[in-house]
């Protein structure tokens, strides 16, 4: 419950920084799989194998990451399964 218009504005304050945080990890982890995939010789399978570890991260919250861990995993696994599904794609063309 919202006591003054500053609490509206420290809301709105707050998601930004949050949307902020998430682009900001979400291109930068899309650019490193990129290099990964030019330079290392990787496979689709091994980017799978890393979401599938980073999946299981994101369950391991047992000591509490908090907000900022929290958006940055969340980010992270949204750019590694965005990166799998355009490369299943550029391989069917």
């Amino acid at each position: 419950m919202m006591n003054s218009s500053y609490d509206a504005v420290d809301e709105t304050v707050c998601k930004d920084w949050r949307d902020e945080k998430y682009d900001a990890v979400f291109e930068q982890e899309l650019r490193g799989l990129e290099r990964r995939r030019a330079h290392t010789g990787c496979t689709v399978e091994d980017i799978e194998g890393l979401l599938e570890s980073l999946y299981r991260l994101d369950g391991d919250n047992w000591i509490g990451r908090g907000q900022v861990q929290d958006i940055a995993t969340s980010a992270t696994i949204a750019a590694h399964e965005r990166f799998i599904a355009d490369w299943k794609t550029e391989l069917r063309s």
